[in-house]
């Protein structure tokens, strides 16, 4: 299955409420950045096990871990979860630029050193949520 048929696929199985902010969502981030990777990350380890929820991410880049290992990944994921929607920036070298920037002027959400998380997207500010999917895919 393609990455496209798996994020449809995907955003289809998402109750209607969810879906809809997903949808909006995957439509902002594609249109201010068309051209970076698509990618799908279904949530299983290579078991099969379920370590995550899944999620849509834009971009690429490669993280770094402290024991010297590193992998390549999304800069901005997206994913609903049981309790309303995540955005992921990943890879942040400042772990309170979110915070410092973005913190205050998001409305309704919460804030750590790599994410967003929001009940719906009604929620928040979407140009300030739009600006910090920004800046992390132009960032490094």
């Amino acid at each position: 299955m393609t990455t496209a048929a798996q994020i449809k696929a995907y955003l289809e199985s998402l109750p209607e409420g969810k879906r809809a902010d997903m949808e909006a969502l995957h439509k902002l981030i594609r249109q201010r950045v068309p051209k970076e990777k698509l990618w799908f990350d279904t949530g299983k380890d290579a078991s099969g096990k379920t370590v995550t929820n899944p999620a849509i991410g834009y971009g690429q880049q490669v993280l770094r871990y402290a024991d010297g290992k590193q992998k390549e990944f999304f800069k901005v994921g997206i994913s609903a979860n049981s309790s309303g929607i995540t955005v992921y920036l990943m890879g942040l070298k400042d772990k309170n630029f979110l915070s410092n920037n973005y913190a205050k002027t998001l409305g309704k959400a919460t804030v750590t050193s790599y994410c967003i998380k929001f009940k719906k997207l009604a929620d928040v500010a979407v140009p300030a949520l739009e600006g910090a999917i920004v800046d992390r895919m132009n960032a490094d």
